[in-house]
C-alpha cells in the first residue's frame, strides 16, 4: 500500500511539475516581458560561474607557479625556468591527449555562441560546453597565453540555451537568450555590464533590437552585480585619472587606429601560418609543444603567460623603455597565436586588449622620441589601441567604446575612443571583412560573417521547396500528343527525359500550344521546343542561390535533379514559389528587430 501511494505521489508530483512548466512555456511565448525574469536567472548563474572558474584559475597559478594568491600570474617580474617551461607542456599534454580521444571516438567539434546563433538557432550542447570551459581552464591554469573569456561565454551561452531548450522556445528567443548568457559572462568577467550588453548585441545576436535589449541589460546587469558580490569581477579594469584629450591629437589617435588595423589584420592572416607548423606533429604532442615554446617566452618576461591581465594593469602607469614594450608586444602575439595554433582552449579577448594597450604606449613613445612636438598622453594612447585592436581581432566597436567609458567614467576620452573604433572597423571590414572568430570558421569551410541568423537560410533548400509531382513527357512524343496529354494551364512546364529516364530539358505550355506549331503538331517532337538543358536545381541548394540560378538563367520553373552526377529528375521549382518562401522567412528571421518577438 505505501510502494502504490508513492508511486501515485510521484505521477502527481510529475503531472504538477509539467503543468507549472507548460503555463511557464505559455507566459514566454505570449509576451518579450516574460524572457526579463529568465534572463535575471541566467546572468545570476552566469556570474558564479564566471566567479568560480576565475578562483579556480588563480589557485591554478599560486598552486603551479608558487606566486602570493593575490598577485596575478602575468605581473610577476620573474618565475622560476624550470616551472616555466614544465606547466604549460603537461598542461598542453592533457588537451592533446583530449582531443586525440575526440578524433578517435569520432565526436564533433564544440560549437561556439557565433556560430550557434549563426546557424543553429541558438542551440548549443551543455555537454560540449563545459568540456569547453574545462579545456579552457586547463589552458589558462598551466600558464598558455589565453584567457579565460572563451570559456566564460562558453557556458553562460551553454547554461542560457539548456534552460532554452528545456522551456522549448522559439528560433528568435533561443538566439536572444543565447546572447543573454553572452552578456552575462562578459559583464561579469570585467565588471562592466553595459560592455557585457553590446557584446552580446554586437557579436553573439548579431542586431541591436528593442525588443532583445530589457532581456540582455537585465542579464548584464545580474552577472556583473554578482561577480561583484561573490569575489569581484575577475578581469576588473579601472582608471582613476585620465587627462583631457585636445582637438590636435585626434589626428595622431586617428593615424593609431589605422596602424593598429593593419597589425590586427596580419595577426588574423599570420594565424593558419602558424597552425601550419604544428601539421606535422601528432595531434596528442601539439599543445606540449607549444606549451614549451611559450614557457621558454615567459623565462624572457612572464607577462606572456595567462591573459595578461595583471601585466595590463602593470603596464598601464610605469615608465617602460620603447624597446621594452617592442620585445613584450612580440613575444606576447607569438605566444598567443602559438597557443591556439598548437591546441589550447582560450579567446584572444583580453589579450588583444593588453597587446592593444602597449601599442599605443609605443606609439606614444615613438612620437615622443621623433620630436614632433605632438604632446600625446601615453594613457590616452593605451586605451585607444587598448580598443581599436579589440575592434581589430575581436569586433564590437561599440562594445569596446563601452568598456573604456566604464573603467575611465571620461565622455572625452570615451568619444575619441569611438571615432578610433570606427576607424579601425571599417578597415578592417573593407581589407579584411572577419574578426577572429569569424575567421577561424572560415578557415573550417563555413561562411558566416558574423551572428546573423542564416541558419534558417541553409534550412531552407531545395528539397524542401521543390514539388516531387513531375510532368515527363520522353523526347519521341510529338507536340500533338503532349498537348492532348497537358491542357494549357494546368502546369507552367513539362519535363522531357530520354529512354534512360534522363533529363533532357523543359518546354513551357505556353511555348507548346503556341499557334504557329499547329500546322505541324503531328510531326514535331517536343524535345525540339526544350531549353533549359543545361540548368537545373540540386536538392542540397539553399533558396538563395537557386534564386541566383533563376535570375541567371531567366526561367520561371526549373527541373530539380537527384544529384551533380544523375540525370535523373526528383522534381521541380518555380521562382515565383522560391522568392515568396525566402521572403517569408527573411521577415521571419527580422521580426525581432524592431521588438516583435511573438
Amino acid at each position: 500500500m505505501a510502494l502504490v501511494l508513492s508511486r501515485l505521489s510521484h505521477i502527481i508530483d510529475r503531472k504538477a511539475s509539467n503543468r507549472v512548466v507548460t503555463r511557464l512555456r505559455a507566459l514566454l511565448r505570449s509576451n518579450e516581458f516574460y524572457l526579463i525574469p529568465l534572463a535575471l536567472v541566467i546572468g545570476v548563474a552566469t556570474g558564479a560561474t564566471v566567479t568560480v572558474m576565475s578562483l579556480i584559475a588563480q589557485f591554478a597559478h599560486v598552486f603551479i607557479y608558487g606566486i602570493p594568491i593575490d598577485v596575478r600570474l602575468s605581473a610577476n617580474a620573474w618565475i622560476d625556468p624550470v616551472i616555466a617551461l614544465i606547466a604549460p607542456a603537461i598542461g598542453g599534454l592533457v588537451l592533446g591527449v583530449m582531443e586525440w580521444l575526440r578524433r578517435r571516438w569520432k565526436i564533433a567539434p564544440a560549437v561556439d555562441p557565433v556560430e550557434a546563433n549563426a546557424l543553429r538557432g541558438g542551440r548549443l550542447s551543455m555537454r560540449d560546453s563545459v568540456v569547453v570551459s574545462g579545456q579552457t581552464l586547463v589552458s589558462n591554469g598551466s600558464g598558455a597565453s589565453v584567457g579565460l573569456e572563451a570559456g566564460y561565454t562558453q557556458i553562460g551561452a551553454g547554461i542560457a540555451s539548456l534552460l532554452g531548450q528545456y522551456l522549448t522556445l522559439r528560433r528568435n528567443d533561443m538566439r536572444l537568450i543565447l546572447g543573454c548568457g553572452a552578456a552575462a559572462a562578459i559583464a561579469a568577467a570585467f565588471g562592466a555590464p553595459i560592455t557585457g550588453a553590446f557584446y552580446a548585441c554586437e557579436l553573439i545576436v548579431g542586431v541591436y533590437s528593442v525588443g532583445s535589449a530589457a532581456p540582455i541589460l537585465a542579464a548584464s546587469l545580474a552577472g556583473a552585480l554578482t561577480s561583484q558580490y561573490l569575489a569581484g569581477a575577475p578581469y576588473s579594469l579601472e582608471v582613476q585619472k585620465v587627462g583631457a584629450v585636445g582637438f590636435e591629437q585626434y589626428i595622431a589617435l586617428f593615424v593609431l587606429a589605422l596602424l593598429v588595423a593593419g597589425i590586427g589584420i596580419v595577426v588574423m592572416r599570420a594565424s593558419p601560418a602558424v597552425e601550419r607548423l604544428f601539421v606535422r606533429i601528432p595531434v596528442w604532442l601539439r599543445p606540449a609543444i607549444g606549451g614549451v615554446c611559450v614557457g621558454a617566452m615567459a623565462i624572457v618576461t612572464p607577462q606572456v603567460l595567462a591573459a595578461g591581465h595583471g601585466a595590463m594593469l602593470l603596464d598601464l602607469h610605469r615608465e617602460m623603455a620603447v624597446g621594452m614594450i617592442a620585445t613584450i608586444i612580440v613575444l606576447k602575439l607569438a605566444a598567443c597565436l602559438i597557443s591556439l595554433a598548437s591546441g589550447f582552449r582560450g579567446g584572444l579577448f583580453f589579450a588583444s586588449l593588453f597587446i592593444g594597450s602597449l601599442l599605443g604606449k609605443l606609439f606614444a613613445g615613438v612620437l615622443a622620441l621623433a620630436g614632433l612636438g605632438l604632446a600625446l598622453d601615453p594613457l590616452v594612447a593605451m586605451l585607444t589601441g587598448m580598443a581599436t585592436l579589440g575592434v581589430a581581432i575581436v569586433g564590437g566597436p561599440l562594445t569596446m567604446s563601452f568598456l573604456v567609458l566604464e573603467m575611465t567614467r571620461s565622455v572625452d576620452v570615451t568619444a575619441v575612443v569611438l571615432g578610433a573604433c570606427i576607424v579601425t572597423s571599417v578597415c578592417v571590414r573593407v581589407l579584411f571583412g572577419h574578426s577572429f572568430s569569424t575567421w577561424r570558421l572560415h578557415l573550417r569551410g563555413e561562411t558566416i560573417r558574423s551572428a546573423n541568423d542564416v541558419g534558417w537560410l541553409r534550412n531552407l533548400t531545395v528539397e524542401r521547396l521543390m514539388r516531387s509531382d513531375v510532368a515527363k513527357v520522353p523526347t519521341t512524343t510529338t507536340i500533338a500528343a503532349c498537348r492532348r496529354e497537358f491542357a494549357l494551364g494546368t502546369r507552367q512546364a513539362v519535363v522531357v527525359v530520354n529512354n534512360s529516364d534522363d533529363y533532357c530539358g523543359l518546354v513551357s505550355l505556353p511555348d507548346l500550344f503556341s499557334g504557329e506549331l499547329d500546322s505541324i503538331a503531328d510531326e514535331i517532337q517536343v524535345v525540339e521546343l526544350a531549353k533549359y538543358f543545361e540548368v537545373a536545381l540540386l536538392p542540397e541548394m539553399n533558396v538563395k542561390t537557386a534564386m541566383k540560378i533563376f535570375d541567371d538563367s531567366g526561367a520561371e520553373e526549373l527541373a530539380v535533379l537527384e544529384s551533380e552526377n544523375s540525370r535523373k529528375v526528383i522534381g521541380f521549382l518555380t521562382e515565383s514559389f522560391a522568392r515568396r518562401r525566402y521572403v517569408e522567412e527573411i521577415d521571419q528571421a527580422t521580426r525581432g528587430v524592431l521588438g516583435a518577438l511573438s
